[in-house]
């Protein structure tokens, strides 16, 4: 039988949870100095945050879940890639965008933002709303704050944003699930993003990520807009290189369209079509072992919707998805009428 291995984080992880299962977070002087942090800086009742967190569980999942693995596997984009490019997603995705045609046109004409890249992101975080993830938020985020000290500063940061939004949506606090790593609804938005980049889209006098997806088509057309998107412009297309291109240094210099179109024609890359356009680009590796690299050229609405996530494979996945719902999207219309 394959034995786990343990790496020393997933270790200290492990016995942190065990010491720690039983026992009330408020009893720790760095969670007091949270406390103390709450009522200075924002002007909340201490004693109401002690209560809560006193409240709050270790979770040993979220620990385990986040943990890098001790043997990582190989990164595949094909293996990715069928995560997301499937039958029932894509026909899902279009069911979705047919329900909330009005609203997602509505998101495009605010934001810029093509309804087919709003409705493929909700649909790689969620699945459309069908998994947005069953742990308690408060929990998942105190025990990443205060028991993962790689990223503890993200997440004491995150902790405070969720009490915030707490108080501004006036919500009970434990109210809030989602993923393991506290991120919320529909868009998988942290706290600091719904108090960042929410809209109350529905004017309902409030921002709901849970029971409806109206709040976030137009939060997540908001989030893109204010990180980049331009309006109209391509996302990416197939790169054609030469044998001889030196294409590691092209990818090495970064996922930020910086490369200009004489370095690129220089180094041997251009479009399928021979041609480059008169922009930026980054050169985006698409590795598969054992299959060939795909190369692609990525503009600037590409970088923007790694600023989402900040993965290639994730921007790829969801622009591929996208121009499969508007394909599909168009063959269904073509038929109707």
């Amino acid at each position: 039988m394959k034995q786990r291995v343990i790496t020393p984080l997933l270790a200290l992880a492990l016995l942190s949870g065990t010491a720690l299962a039983d026992a009330s977070y408020v009893q720790r002087e760095e969670v007091r100095t949270f406390v103390r942090t709450m009522e200075e800086k924002h002007g909340f009742d201490g004693g109401e945050v002690l209560v809560a967190l006193d409240r709050a569980r270790h979770e040993p999942d979220v620990i385990r879940l986040i943990s890098p693995s001790g043997s990582p596997g190989v990164r595949s984009w094909q293996r990715y890639r069928a995560r997301f490019l499937d039958s029932a997603r894509i026909v899902g995705g279009v069911a979705f965008w047919q329900e909330h045609a009005a609203t997602l046109q509505a998101a495009h004409e605010r934001y810029g933002v093509p309804p087919e890249i709003v409705v493929a992101i909700i649909g790689v975080e969620t699945y459309y709303g069908r998994n947005t993830g069953n742990f308690e938020t408060l929990s998942a985020l105190t025990t990443l704050a205060f028991d993962y000290p790689p990223r503890a500063r993200l997440f004491l940061r995150e902790l405070e944003n969720l009490f915030l939004l707490a108080r501004e949506q006036r919500r009970d606090l434990f109210s809030y699930y989602g993923s393991y790593a506290g991120a919320i609804g529909y868009p998988q938005f942290l706290p600091s993003s719904i108090r960042s980049y929410g809209v109350d889209f529905d004017h309902s006098g409030g921002i709901d990520f849970d029971l409806e997806p109206t709040d976030a088509i137009g939060s997540v057309a908001r989030y893109l807009a204010e990180h980049g998107w331009v309006r109209g412009e391509v996302v990416a297309e197939p790169a054609r290189v030469t044998p001889e291109a030196d294409l590691q240094a092209l990818v090495d210099a970064g996922i930020k369209p910086a490369l200009t179109p004489e370095q690129l024609a220089q180094a041997g890359v251009t479009s399928l079509d021979g041609t480059l356009r008169a922009t930026p680009a980054t050169l985006v590796d698409l590795a598969t072992p054992d299959a060939g690299t795909e190369y692609w050229l990525g503009y600037q609405n590409f970088y923007t919707i790694t600023r989402y996530n900040k993965s290639s494979f994730y921007a790829m996945a969801v622009f591929e998805l996208s121009q499969a719902l508007r394909e599909q999207q168009k063959t269904e219309t073509a038929s109707v009428e």
